[in-house]
This record gives structure tokens, sequence and C-alpha cells, in this order.
């Protein structure tokens, strides 16, 4: 069951930090977060530093949110009020005239925030996008087991998407029997666009699946995501149709290494520069340090790639338990040798990790 108590006072304590009265959420995963809800519409939620935390939506769906968040709900009627009206009269509700209010930096309509620098004083107003993802990286049980069942999703259309693949299908074949068989398991959909790329467009940097048909001896990268209840889980494996070029092979097994050395590079305390390095030092070691990315993973939750921690090259980030990240992203970017790849969803304990992406992780041969 959701403690939104607990969520809200993990927030409070973000703000007496910031210096911040009020934080206002808007943004869809944020009001997952603190709601518990995942059919949300025009709505915000209002933490003050002082008072009850409530929830400003349509008044149409006023009793719905009321009960499935339990947070004190005000309904606005459209068009006579807007959403702004009514989260402007909340916060005069709590006594703020000059209000210190934390925004998400990315996710603010111009109409809401219009309204609230025209209300209150816009000196006031700050960015608070990093308070959100720290909270949020630290993921209670329940968090943890939506994702597992993401995760659990994500496997089997990865095992449909596997016998799948053959010469003469189209990437847009394999993908749509991965879809249907993540549907089936459960998912509510994927996070991002999917990924089934062939041949030599598995070297392009965010590519997703076409109608160009799979050819022998092409590697095949299926990189697929699957929600639960707002939570994301993602997966990704090379298949080689038939026999694919030495080198390609290699790189998959150099790969494949320096995930398992960033997984037991992972564990409370570490940085997100020491999981790095534990990758990157196969990586280099096979003489390909030039031609990979700087960033090898990021949390997972809410979004697909969460922006703390973020691990990569140099980074500062401490890995705490109950995050949950995915290793490894990137590929080694050289044509004719590099284009496989290999991704997982683990969970952090504080004394072992649990891949949550359960699926074998060898190269598929087909």
């Amino acid at each position: 069951m959701l403690n939104t108590e607990d969520r809200i006072r993990r927030a409070r304590e973000a703000m007496k930090e910031m210096d911040l009265d009020l934080l206002l959420v808007v943004n869809r995963e944020n009001l997952i977060y603190f709601t518990g809800l995942t059919q949300i519409e025009c709505m915000a939620v209002l933490i003050p530093r002082e008072g009850e935390a409530c929830a400003v939506t349509l008044w149409l769906d006023a009793a719905y949110v009321r009960e499935g968040s339990g947070l004190k709900t005000y309904g606005y009627v459209f068009p006579e009020e807007s959403l702004v009206d009514k989260v402007v009269e909340r916060i005069r509700e709590y006594g703020l005239t000059k209000p210190r209010i934390g925004f998400e930096r990315y996710f603010v309509g111009f109409a809401l925030f219009d309204g609230l620098r025209t209300a209150f004083p816009e000196a006031g107003f700050t960015g608070a996008a990093d308070l959100f993802y720290k909270i949020r990286s630290i993921k209670d049980e329940q968090e943890v087991a939506l994702i597992r069942q993401a995760a659990m999703a994500a496997c089997r259309g990865m095992e449909a998407a596997a016998g799948a693949v053959r010469p003469g299908v189209t990437e847009l074949d394999v993908l749509a029997e991965a879809e249907y068989a993540m549907l089936k398991a459960g998912s509510a959909g994927s996070p991002f666009r999917p990924q089934v790329v062939s041949g030599e467009r598995a070297l392009l940097t965010h590519p997703c699946a076409s109608s160009k048909k799979i050819q022998p001896g092409e590697i095949v990268v299926v990189h697929l995501g699957a929600t639960c209840e707002g939570y994301c889980a993602k997966i990704c494996r090379t298949v080689a149709v038939g026999e694919i070029p030495p080198q390609q092979a290699a790189v998959y097994q150099v790969l494949q290494e320096a995930q398992q050395r960033s997984i037991e590079a992972l564990r409370p305390g570490v940085t997100t520069g020491d999981v790095d390095r534990a990758a990157r030092a196969v990586v280099e070691a096979a003489g390909y340090g030039r031609s990979f990315l700087d960033y090898i993973g990021y949390g997972m939750g809410l979004r697909q790639s969460e922006f703390y921690p973020v691990i990569g090259k140099g980074g500062s980030d401490i890995i705490e338990a109950g995050m949950v990240v995915d290793l490894l992203l990137p590929t080694v970017y050289r044509p004719g040798t590099g284009g496989p790849r290999v991704t997982d969803v683990i969970y952090v304990g504080e004394n072992q990790n649990e891949i949550l992406t359960a699926y074998p992780r060898d190269l598929i041969i087909v």
C-alpha cells in the first residue's frame, strides 16, 4: 500500500535544505509518486513545508483522487475555473503571500507559470527538479514490486522477440510479437519507443523498429521496455542471425564482461564513477575505449532513465541501498565491429544485488 505520508515527509526534509515554502507538483511521474494513481490529468499536488498537503483536480475526478490517494482534494469547474485559479487559491489559504515555490524544471505549463507569477513574486520561484529525482531514487517495497512485475513482462517480450527473429521477417514483425507478449504478461505499455534494429542500423544512437527485413549474418539488437502502474523496466539483448563477424561476437563478450564487472561494483557507498570505472576498464583493455560513450546507466523508476543517479565517467552520485538502476547502455561505436548491446535492471540491496530482468545474458543465436 502506498505510504503517502512517508513520501511527503521525505519531500519536506529536502524542502528544508532548500528553504522552500511549497512544492508544486504537476509532472505526471511525480503525481504518480505522491498519489499512487495513473489515471490522472489536469492536476496538481501542493506540498507545503507547514500544513496539510492537498491535490487540485477537475471536479469530475475529485472523488477518485481523494479516495485513491488519501489526500485532501479540491475540484475546479472548467471553464469557469482553471487549475491555476484553484492552485493560487490554495496557496493563499496556506497563508503564503511571498512563497518560495519549488518547481519541476521542465514540466510546468506556461499558463500555470504565468498565473502564479501574476499572483506571487517571481523572485521566490526556484527549480527543484533534483529534489524530486533524489527522493525518488530510493525505492520502497511497493515500488520494487512494481518494477519487478514490469521486468517480468519485459523478459516475456524478449523471449517472444528472440523466437520471432529469422531471415526475411521485418524488425516491426519482431516488435509486434514482443509487444503482444508484454501486454499479455501485464505490461501497461512501453515507456519509450522500443528498438528492434538489425545490421548497420544497430549503430544508430536512438533507433526504432522499421520495415527493414532481417538478413542472415546480421545482429539484431532488441531493446524493450514495460510498465506496471507507472513504473518502468527495460531489457536489451543481441541476437545473431546465423554466423556473424567474429569481431562483433567478440564485442558482445567484452560488453557482457563489462556489464558483469559494473554489477559487481554496484554497492552502497560507492560513487557512480566507481561503477563506471569497473566497466570501462574492461572496454579499454580490449582496445575500444575511444569508441565507448561516457555513460553506462541511469536510475530506473517512474522514468525509464531517471536523472539520479547517473552512472558514468567521473560520476560523483553516491549509490545507496534501495536504488534501482540499469546497466549497461552503450555499445562500441565502430562500423563493422560495434553494434551489440546488453542492458539489465538491477536492485541495489544492503548486502546483495538482484538482477530484476532475469533473462539469459549470453549472445542469442538463431
